[in-house]
């Protein structure tokens, strides 16, 4: 599981000219999942990104978690991180897990971050043309491997 973590101002994602979530403040997530992901992975990626102290304190520091600071997550399905691109020009998505897979991994994921860690989680349309759009705050954007 490879997950790009950016702290946001604020986060849209649109299908067809419609948007489908959006987000005010907090994080915004690409999500890959690999074909060898578990629960284990999933719980351990939730855990990370709901934890994770990038949020700055009183004192500018860098000390606070989305929790912390009340903020929310915007999740997006992202294939393309196991994209390959160490031979030839044209990406290889074989470490990519197939998409029956890999959308009840990432919806599983995307409920423990609601269930476990009591965190609001829009998200995008697994397996659609998706339309981002964020102002990184920071900026600030971290990887997450499991």
């Amino acid at each position: 599981m490879k997950i790009v973590v950016q702290r946001a101002k604020n986060a849209q994602v649109r299908v067809n000219d419609e948007t489908v979530g959006q987000i005010s403040h907090g994080l915004m997530l690409l999500v890959g999942i690999t074909h060898n992901d578990t629960l284990k992975d999933l719980e351990y990626g939730a855990k990370k990104v709901a934890n994770l102290r990038i949020f700055e304190d009183a004192d500018g520091k860098m000390n606070l978690s989305v929790k912390d600071v009340g903020g929310h997550i915007l999740s997006i399905s992202q294939f393309t991180l196991y994209g390959e691109t160490k031979k030839g020009n044209r990406p290889s998505f074989i470490e990519a897990a197939r998409p029956e897979t890999a959308k009840g991994l990432y919806d599983q994921f995307n409920e423990i971050l609601r269930e476990v860690h009591g965190l609001k989680v829009e998200t995008g349309v697994f397996g659609a043309m998706m339309d981002v759009r964020f102002t990184n705050d920071g900026p600030v954007t971290l990887l997450v491997e499991s």
